[in-house]
């Protein structure tokens, strides 16, 4: 097939590829919906109700672990909730990409890093606007929400998005290898996140015993870290951000490695085996 290629300047190439990873953002927001703002709707709606179920199982166990904190209980469990559907989101966003003969990236100047960029920075689009959205109108229709340092808050969301596109690089590329088992690994994290995340609990309550149960997962220092920026009186003394984001950058870069090896691989004929 004849190809023709155009040369480019260094400045004309991030142009071009801004303009790629913008168009690839928009249809992966549209994925769930060809209209992005009833895309967007559809997630408010999924973390109000995930956030109801948790303020009603958490009121039947005696709020254990709010107690530590003094402060507004729809804010203690928002701050839980946004970050753990933030970091499971970005994991299900970047596993969903698909393998090195996705049809999309056959089309020149599309790429399997454009593609991964472009889903990463939609899911947290998606989410910081969701999260914006429901922040504005509690604080105008029920109660005025008070976080004591925003800019930190933000950061700690960021850092779950970061952690979660991290691992789901790890099974994005582990998924033509063994597509079965990474599904399976995939919902089993997913699920394990609902407890060893920590959003019911703050590090402070925990016990030496309990407090090493949880203290492997990232989003956990995440997320005990997220309300020490948003609550006053909050100390977090047992978890730290700085983990959560070496163990990101740590299994980014295996991912990284990992798909670019796979890729050199793979071929359409592993599709049989799913």
């Amino acid at each position: 097939m004849f190809h023709y290629k155009r040369s480019q300047t260094l400045l004309g190439g991030a142009f071009t590829t801004t303009e790629l990873v913008f168009h690839a953002i928009v249809r992966s927001i549209r994925a769930r919906h060809s209209n992005a703002v009833i895309a967007i709707l559809m997630n408010i709606v999924q973390m109000i109700v995930v956030a109801t179920f948790f303020y009603f199982l958490m009121s039947l166990m005696g709020r254990f672990g709010a107690a530590k904190i003094r402060g507004d209980f729809i804010l203690y469990i928002l701050s839980g909730i946004f970050l753990y559907l933030t970091h499971v989101k970005s994991v299900s966003a970047v596993l969903s990409v698909g393998s090195g003969n996705n049809p999309m990236t056959l089309h020149s100047p599309m790429n399997m890093m454009v593609m991964l960029l472009a889903t990463a920075l939609g899911a947290f689009y998606t989410q910081l606007v969701s999260i914006l959205v429901i922040l504005f109108v509690y604080s105008v229709a029920v109660a005025p929400l008070e976080i004591q340092e925003p800019g930190g808050a933000f950061g700690m969301l960021v850092l779950a998005w970061f952690t979660g596109c991290s691992v789901g690089m790890i099974f994005l590329a582990l998924k033509p290898w063994f597509p079965n088992t990474v599904t399976t690994l995939s919902n089993l994290y997913r699920r394990m996140n609902m407890v060893f995340s920590g959003k019911m609990f703050v590090a402070n309550a925990l016990g030496g015993l309990m407090l090493g149960m949880f203290a492997w997962n990232p989003l956990f220092h995440v997320i005990d870290q997220c309300r020490g920026f948003v609550f006053r009186n909050y100390f977090p003394r047992n978890t730290n951000w700085e983990y959560a984001l070496w163990v990101g950058i740590i299994l980014l870069m295996i991912g990284l490695m990992a798909e670019f090896y796979t890729r050199k691989r793979v071929s359409n004929s592993w599709e049989a085996r799913r």
